[in-house]
């Protein structure tokens, strides 16, 4: 099943979960409830978000975009964390207020609609999950998979209410716990969007083991101004200047190069490797590198 599709399908699951935790929240005078109403309302902006991203990564290169619209799914899964803290946030300040001053809830209403919720949310995390490292479908995944823990939270404390009549104020505090373990999460998701944004080293990927396997390719004596950084969660880009060994013809260093870039490809996932082929290292003035040459003038006396 394709992306767009499960996409499609937890949002369609979501838009039911909105519905009828809003209606039964504001009946039943549960914030636990309108809480995970408002969480799954994220939901469908956030997977609308990450099914747009999607589409727009396939779009092909333009003059202007060389690389394409991969940071687009990126973009997405940023705005999607930012959403999910902004709305907790307000979340945390209701429930504060309500454990201040005490509201009934029913808790009967407040069990069966977070039993619903579970499943459907349950359902819809089934449905997205996959073993990629995408971060657009990491906070899709995360938005569903944070209301299904929220949901089991609400449906605890309706047991609650319903066993001994009392205990309001496990409708809110269920709030603040679920809400603190969804920030987290979300913000772990944010500095992860944020270090391909400012294309830092993919994490796990370490540039001197990277750096040691181009220099055991044949004819390959150092490396250095190597960089190693993320267009998107799933494709990675290289660039590195490399020394060969001796002074070989333009077509022997080219086949060193497709050596270099066959080395590095597979097992770092490196999709776009820029290869700068040098005789001599050059000298980086802090600027850009290039090779010193040392200039003679012969006067008069020297050509004698």
């Amino acid at each position: 099943m394709t992306r767009d599709r499960r996409l499609q399908i937890a949002l369609v699951l979501n838009l039911a979960i909105v519905a009828a935790q809003a209606i039964s929240g504001w009946t039943a005078h549960s914030l636990g409830l309108l809480a995970d109403a408002g969480h799954n309302l994220t939901d469908v902006a956030g997977l609308g978000l990450a099914l747009v991203a999607v589409r727009w990564a396939r779009r092909p290169p333009t003059e202007r975009r060389s690389y394409g619209y991969h940071r687009g799914t990126i973009l997405s899964a940023q705005a999607n964390a930012a959403a999910i803290v902004a709305i907790t946030a307000l979340i945390a300040f209701e429930a504060v207020r309500r454990l201040l001053h005490p509201v009934a809830v029913r808790g009967g209403i407040v069990l069966a609609v977070a039993l619903v919720a579970i499943v459907f949310n349950v359902a819809a995390a089934l449905v997205l999950r996959e073993r990629s490292h995408d971060l657009n479908m990491r906070a899709a995944m995360l938005h569903v998979g944070a209301d299904a823990v929220a949901s089991m939270g609400v449906g605890v404390a309706g047991i609650v209410i319903v066993a001994t009549g009392r205990f309001y104020w496990l409708d809110p505090t269920a709030s603040l716990v679920i809400g603190a373990m969804i920030v987290w999460q979300a913000w772990k998701l944010m500095r992860s969007a944020a270090d391909v944004l400012l294309e830092s080293t993919p994490a796990g990927l370490d540039t001197s083991t990277v750096s040691h396997i181009m220099v055991s390719v044949p004819g390959v004596e150092t490396v250095h101004d190597l960089h190693i950084w993320s267009l998107s969660s799933e494709v990675r880009a290289l660039s590195a200047h490399l020394v060969l060994a001796g002074h070989p013809t333009l077509e022997e260093a080219q086949v060193v190069g497709t050596e270099v870039k066959r080395a590095v490809s597979g097992p770092f996932r490196i999709a776009h490797a820029t290869l700068e082929l040098e005789c001599e290292s050059c000298v980086d003035d802090g600027s850009w590198c290039a090779v010193e040459v040392n200039r003679i003038s012969a006067g008069p006396d020297d050509a004698k």
